[in-house]
């Protein structure tokens, strides 16, 4: 899948609300499907993403229906995932090696690693990278950990510096004009049940994975099959 990155000529108020006029202009993604593609049932609830750039930052915003929000983990560099989660994923030069992984859940704890080559390729992770001056922001539509009631979703934003992605881009950062970068987002979503007034997972029942661009396989570490952003100054239309 492809998208259209518009140069935003004020940068969005980093708060997990998606309200800001910078967002208005910039068109959603396709709705998320599951990594397996076709093959696999459609999501039960809607995802969508939008993006935007300026010449400091590169700009990720989300909205994830979910009628349950619930979120466990505080610390950062925790494994994300085990919440329900939504994750980015960034090559900058395509060539699906020295990429960038960067996850969060509905607490806002984040966390964010560099992949020298993906796990296939005997790849480790180096965990210890951070992003220096990166902003994420989450708005929650209902309560947070509170089965009594019904929630609408919750809402991310996400501003990574060029100066931390350019460190390893091996190209400009940020883009020249009509410059493509890979990138993949993902969400992970739990089937849950309510025992005792507390969220439990379903025993015995793996991970949802839907992501924006479909793998095809069980594996987000494809770069070659993530999404292309082509970045533009040229106004939407």
């Amino acid at each position: 899948r492809g998208y259209i990155c518009h140069f935003a000529t004020s940068p969005p108020l980093i708060d997990g609300k998606l309200d800001d006029a910078a967002w208005q202009s910039a068109p959603w993604t396709d709705e998320f499907k599951d990594i397996e593609g076709d093959a696999k049932p459609n999501p039960r609830f809607r995802t969508r993403a939008r993006m935007l750039w300026d010449e400091n930052f590169f700009y990720v915003s989300a909205n994830l229906d979910e009628p349950h929000v619930w979120a466990t983990l505080t610390e950062h560099d925790a494994v994300i995932f085990q919440d329900p989660d939504f994750e980015v994923f960034i090559d900058p030069n395509g060539d699906s090696h020295e990429y960038f992984e960067f996850e969060m859940n509905a607490l806002n704890t984040t966390w964010d690693l560099f992949l020298p080559k993906p796990y296939k390729d005997g790849g480790p992770a180096m965990n210890s990278w951070e992003i220096p001056g990166l902003k994420s922001g989450v708005h929650i539509r209902g309560s947070l950990n509170n089965p009594a009631d019904t929630d609408e979703g919750w809402s991310v934003e996400i501003a990574f510096p060029w100066k931390a992605l350019g460190e390893c881009a091996r190209r400009p950062a940020p883009p020249s004009e009509g410059d493509q970068w890979r990138v993949g987002f993902s969400r992970v979503e739990w089937q849950i049940e309510i025992k005792d007034g507390k969220y439990v997972k379903l025993p015995n029942t793996p991970e949802n994975n839907w992501i924006w661009s479909p793998q095809g396989i069980i594996d987000m570490h494809r770069p070659e099959r993530w999404g292309y952003v082509q970045f533009t100054r040229k106004p939407p239309g």
